[in-house]
């Protein structure tokens, strides 16, 4: 019911191209802009920034 309004589910793809993506919720009141999060990226064996798609 309301549980997609506020935490939708959103895709972090990498920035280095490799075409990974995490999967993962966040919460629209806390941060209504995209997401941009440092996680390892295992094809490019590296931790690289990963910004919300929609």
């Amino acid at each position: 019911m309301a549980r997609n309004d506020v935490r939708p589910i959103i895709k972090l793809r990498s920035t280095a191209g490799t075409g990974y993506t995490y999967v993962t919720r966040k919460n629209r009141r806390n941060d209504p802009d995209r997401m941009v999060l440092r996680k390892f990226d295992p094809i490019a064996r590296k931790h690289v920034e990963f910004k919300e798609e929609r």
